[in-house]
């Protein structure tokens, strides 16, 4: 191993941290932002609503990320209507390709715990609400999601560091993230080993701070019990919850 080539490739990887943030964060909160109603799909009692999310989930969990971004990011540039279209202007970058990717990807995994979560609320926290005379929506928003979303934190931060990870597949789409910026100065060194190194070192430091604001947060909000994105409940400590994928 070559101490110099590690020195030279600090700089270069911690070059594309700011991008791999980026893409990490804003795949985040579109997966989260998406999960939410595609949770509340699968739960629906209507096929009408339940079916399409169903088979949404099945198609995403089921094939590979790297797939599912090269079809987005080369497969969709193959139509002229989707070149003429309002959304070439967004997913022509590669940037927002990832980002649309990923987010979409972790999506589908978040509404399956999502799903969960609601499934296994006692009944009696419906029959509660509604013999209260609350709506549909105040039930949903002001009893039921709250409890929800305290079981699943633990699980959500979980998917955080997932998405962290899965965000250096963007550099198969050209995007210089950390990855990308490893790739590109290994294809001029030829010294993959002290690189992916300094890469490694900076996606494990990035994961443990975003472990650590989860952390604060389960101890701020009582009642935390993880649902992996199997939809199984998993204790915040046991080891399955980092293992789930």
């Amino acid at each position: 191993m070559s101490s110099e080539i590690l020195l030279q490739s600090i700089p270069i990887v911690y070059a594309g941290l700011k991008l791999t943030l980026v893409v990490t964060l804003a795949s985040f909160l579109l997966g989260q932002i998406l999960a939410l109603p595609l949770g509340l799909g699968l739960t629906a009692k209507s096929p009408l609503l339940r079916w399409p999310v169903t088979i949404y989930t099945f198609l995403v969990r089921g094939s590979p990320l790297l797939v599912q971004l090269f079809i987005l990011y080369y497969g969709l540039a193959q139509f002229d209507a989707v070149r003429a279209s309002v959304i070439w202007p967004i997913i022509r970058e590669p940037v927002n390709c990832a980002i649309i990717a990923i987010g979409l990807n972790s999506a589908a995994y978040v509404a399956v715990i999502v799903a969960g979560g609601l499934r296994r609320l006692p009944p009696g926290q419906a029959e509660a609400s509604i013999s209260l005379g609350l709506s549909s929506f105040s039930r949903m928003r002001d009893v039921l999601l709250p409890q929800v979303y305290r079981a699943i934190l633990p699980s959500i931060g979980n998917e955080l560091i997932l998405v962290l990870k899965a965000s250096s597949l963007a550099s198969a789409v050209t995007v210089m993230e950390m990855s990308g910026a490893a790739r590109a100065f290994t294809a001029k060194t030829y010294a993959p080993f002290e690189v992916f190194i300094v890469a490694g070192i900076l996606y494990l430091a990035i994961g443990f701070l975003f472990g650590l604001a989860f952390r604060f947060l389960e101890r701020r909000i009582p009642g935390a019990a993880a649902i992996g994105r199997s939809g199984r409940t998993v204790h915040p400590r046991s080891p399955t919850l980092g293992a789930s994928s």
